[in-house]
């Protein structure tokens, strides 16, 4: 086997060192030594994509959010299940990543970021929903951080507060939906959608395409119409 090569790295805003490597031509970004995510493992990545493309109205204009680029399988799944009318926002706090796609990703899905439907943002995702419009968006595609418990920006664990769920429902258009990305179960944050009046389903994802179980969840909160 090849040695894992890191090809670039950077230090967040919390202090943290993200990291990209490269071996045997599969990418992983780590942060302080500890995988977030790896090419060979992005099965749960283009479900995220794909469900919130398919929840788009149909054949009229639309704008989805999602909240963090990552290798970008999530956003070149949603660009494949979406129609031409649709506008996607792209929030990723670490311009290196952006930088990575364009540098060593291309052949990945780093191309995806030219796509003229794409809007990218070097910018706090979570910030951008609160600072949004109300019925601004027909889905949001939440893959950020750990999940409900955060890792790397602690200050992302507001986005699944009470007050964060609320401010997501107003985001939303009526009939929108919120897809959450979760590490695994978290009834808590369940229930904290529902109470918000959410309609909501646990939807199972693989680690890779291959796996005989689904490791982590999909969370999609609804807004009634």
């Amino acid at each position: 086997m090849k040695p894992r090569i890191k090809l670039a790295e950077t230090r967040t805003e919390s202090g943290g060192i993200l990291a990209l490597y490269e071996q045997d031509g599969a990418f992983s970004i780590n942060y302080s030594g500890q995988e977030l995510m790896h090419s060979k493992a992005s099965a749960s990545e283009k479900l995220l994509g794909k469900i919130g493309g398919e929840s788009l109205p149909s054949e009229q204009a639309s704008r989805l959010l999602i909240g963090g680029l990552g290798l970008g399988f999530t956003l070149a799944s949603a660009l494949e299940a979406c129609g031409p009318e649709v506008v996607i926002e792209v929030y990723e706090l670490a311009p290196e990543v952006i930088e990575w796609n364009r540098q060593f990703l291309q052949d990945l899905n780093g191309k995806a970021i030219d796509d003229p439907r794409v809007q990218l943002h070097v910018a706090d995702a979570t910030a951008a929903i609160r600072k949004a419009e109300p019925e601004t968006y027909d889905c949001l595609l939440l893959d950020i951080d750990n999940g409900p418990i955060a890792m790397v920006q602690k200050g992302n664990t507001n986005l699944y507060s009470k007050s964060g769920v609320r401010v997501i429902k107003s985001a939303l258009k009526p009939g929108g939906s919120a897809i959450f990305w979760s590490a695994g179960p978290d009834e808590k944050f369940a229930a904290r959608l529902k109470q918000a009046g959410f309609q909501v389903t646990a939807i199972p994802a693989k680690v890779h395409e291959g796996a005989k179980r689904a490791a982590y969840l999909l969370y999609k909160a609804t807004k009634a119409d």
